[in-house]
C-alpha cells in the first residue's frame, strides 16, 4: 500500500504545526526571555509554524498590564529576530499576549495565572494545552512547582497536555540533580518534562547524526580502528560579563563540560539507533555516558585554568579576578580540559579530549576526529614532512559546516605531500538560513518531540563524570593563562605527553 506523503504525519518534509496552545514564561523580564525566547516566538510565527490559536503569557514581579508587556515583547522580538520583521505578524501575536504580575510565593498571582489560562481556553481556543518555561534560577523551582501543583496547572489529562521546560544547570552535583529531578517529576509526568540544552538545537549538532548514519562514507571508519583521538572544543572570546554571581558558584566545568560537551561526546560516540525517535536516540546516548571513564591519575589528565589580564582582538582584557563581583582570591576556573575514555568496543583505547574556556582567541565550537597515520608511506621522509593526521571536523559554530583535512600532492616536478582542506559550509550550500537553537527547541516542546532533550538518566550520568573532577579540583589552584591565549600551558603538556597536540581552530 502506497501512503500519500501529503497525508502521512510521519513525513518530516512537511511543516509540523503544534496543537492550539499557550506558552507561559516565568522570568519573562530576564535576559534569556528577551534575547532568545521572545525572538524565537516571533520567528516561529513568521514562518507559519505556530498554531492560529496560540497565546503567550508572561509572569514577573513588574507592575505591568498586558499593553506594557506587549510593548516590551515587541521591542525584544524586533531587536533580535532572525527572520525579516513584518508588523502584521506581530499584530496577530500581540492580540494573544497576556501578563500576570506577582511574586513566586504569591498565591493570588498564581490563582490569577490559572484563571488567565482558563479564560484563554474559551476566548482563544487554546484547548487547555500549555507549556511552562522556567526561565528562573533553580533555587526558585520548588516554590513555583508547588504553586503549579496547588492550582492544578501542571496536570495533563486526556483532553489537554501540560509541559514544563527546565533550563540548565540541572543541579550543581549528582545529589542536587537527583533532588531536582525528583521534585520536577513529582509535579509533572516524566514525558512532560523537557530539560533544555540549547546546543542540541543547533543545526550542525543534528547534522552530526545525518553525517554518520545517512552516509556509507564515514561510518566504517568512525571507530578506534581508524580514529586516533577525538577533540571537542567550545571556546569563547568573551569573559563572564555581568554573570559573576552565577559563575563564581558554577565555573567552566559545571557550566559547559557537564552538559554541552558531554552531550556532544555522546552524539559523537553513540551507536546507530534502531530508529530516529526520542526514546531510541536517548537510549544510545545514555549507553555512551555510562561508559565514560576517567583516568586513574587526574593530575595530568584534568586541567583547569583562570584567565589573567591580556590582549584580545587588539584590546586589553581584564583578568577574571578583576571582573566586577568576583572574589579577588577566587579559585573558580574559567577553563577546563580533560581526557576521557569511552569503554565500548567501538572506542576502547581512543582518548576523548574535551576543553572549554573563556577569553580564548576566538569563539568556536567544533568536534574533530583525528585519524591514525597510515601504517606505511612509500614516500621519502622529506616528501611528507608537512603531512599531518587526516581530520574530520564538524563545526558547530560560528561557521557551521564540515571540514575534511587530508594529504595531497603539491603541484610541481617533485613529489611533495601536504595537508589540504575540503570545506562544506551551510551558508553556501543551502539558501534557507538555519533556525536558531531556541526556535527549534521551543517548537519541539510545543509538538511534544523530546528527541533533542536529555532525560533524567543522562543528566545524572553526566554528573557522575563531573563530580570526581570537581572533588579533585577542590584542593587545587587553577593554572593561569593570559586572555587571548588558548588556555594554560599545562593543557598543551597533557596532549604533548601522549604525542599529540590541540587543534588550533
Amino acid at each position: 500500500m502506497i501512503v500519500n506523503p501529503l497525508r502521512d504525519p510521519r513525513d518530516r518534509r512537511l511543516p509540523r504545526v503544534p496543537d492550539p496552545c499557550a506558552l507561559v514564561v516565568f522570568g519573562i523580564t530576564g535576559d534569556l526571555a528577551r534575547k532568545k525566547l521572545l525572538p524565537a516566538v516571533y520567528d516561529l510565527a513568521n514562518r507559519g509554524l505556530l498554531p492560529t490559536n496560540f497565546a503567550l503569557l508572561g509572569f514577573a514581579r513588574r507592575d505591568w498590564g498586558d499593553t506594557d508587556f506587549a510593548e516590551l515583547a515587541r521591542d525584544a522580538a524586533r531587536k533580535a529576530a532572525r527572520t525579516p520583521w513584518r508588523e502584521e505578524v506581530w499584530e496577530r501575536l500581540a492580540g494573544s499576549v497576556r501578563f500576570v504580575q506577582g511574586s513566586f510565593d504569591d498565591d493570588n498571582a498564581f490563582d490569577e495565572l490559572a484563571g488567565a489560562l482558563a479564560d484563554l481556553e474559551s476566548s482563544h481556543g487554546i484547548g487547555g494545552n500549555a507549556a511552562f518555561y522556567l526561565s528562573i534560577p533553580p533555587s526558585m523551582f520548588p516554590v513555583v512547582l508547588k504553586q503549579m501543583e496547588r492550582t492544578g496547572m501542571a496536570e495533563s489529562t486526556r483532553d489537554r497536555w501540560r509541559r514544563v521546560v527546565v533550563e540548565k544547570p540541572f543541579g550543581h552535583d549528582l545529589t542536587s540533580s537527583r533532588e531536582l529531578n525528583e521534585l520536577v517529576d513529582s509535579v509533572f509526568s516524566a514525558e512532560d518534562v523537557f530539560r533544555i540544552d540549547h546546543y542540541l538545537g543547533k543545526e550542525t549538532v543534528q547534522n552530526l547524526m545525518a553525517l554518520r548514519f545517512a552516509n556509507t562514507l564515514f561510518e566504517p571508519i568512525w571507530n578506534g580502528h581508524h580514529v586516533d583521538s577525538v577533540q571537542i572544543t567550545m571556546a569563547e572570546d568573551v569573559g563572564i560579563g555581568g554573570r559573576a554571581g552565577f559563575y563564581e558558584k558554577t565555573g567552566a566545568a559545571r557550566d559547559v563540560l557537564q552538559n554541552h560537551l558531554l552531550q556532544l561526546l555522546a552524539l559523537t560516540a553513540m551507536e546507530e539507533p534502531v530508529e530516529f525517535s526520542a526514546e531510541e536516540i536517548r537510549t544510545e546516548k545514555l549507553k555512551v555516558l555510562r561508559a565514560v571513564s576517567l583516568p586513574d591519575d587526574l593530575r595530568a589528565a584534568a586541567i583547569r585554568g583562570q584567565y589573567e589580564q591580556g590582549w584580545l582582538a587588539g584590546q586589553r582584557a581584564d583578568g577574571y579576578r578583576q571582573e566586577e563581583g568576583v572574589d579577588p582570591a577566587s579559585k573558580t576556573e574559567t577553563y577546563a580540559a580533560v581526557r576521557l575514555g569511552v569503554e565500548t568496543r567501538r572506542w576502547a583505547g581512543v582518548p576523548f579530549y574535551l576543553r572549554t574556556g573563556k577569553r580564548l582567541p576566538r569563539r568556536v565550537t567544533e568536534i574533530a576526529l583525528v585519524f591514525k597515520r597510515a601504517p606505511h608511506l612509500p614516500f621519502a621522509d622529506t616528501d611528507t614532512e608537512e603531512l599531518g593526521n587526516n581530520q574530520l571536523v564538524v563545526r558547530v559554530q560560528p561557521d557551521e559546516g564540515v571540514t575534511l583535512k587530508f594529504g595531497s600532492k603539491v603541484p610541481g616536478s617533485v613529489m611533495e605531500v601536504r595537508d589540504v582542506s575540503m570545506d562544506f559550509l551551510y551558508g553556501e550550500q543551502f539558501t534557507e538560513a538555519s533556525p536558531e537553537a531556541y526556535e527549534r527547541l521551543l517548537l519541539d516542546v510545543l509538538l511534544g518531540d523530546a528527541t533533542l532533550f536529555p532525560r533524567n538518566a543522562e543528566v545524572e550520568a553526566s554528573w557522575a563524570v563531573i563530580d570526581p573532577l570537581e572533588e579533585f579540583w577542590a584542593s587545587t589552584t587553577p593554572y593561569p593563562y593570559r586572555a587571548g591565549e588558548w588556555g594554560p600551558r599545562a593543557a598543551d603538556e597533557m596532549l604533548a605527553a601522549e604525542g599529540r597536540r590541540w587543534r588550533r581552530p
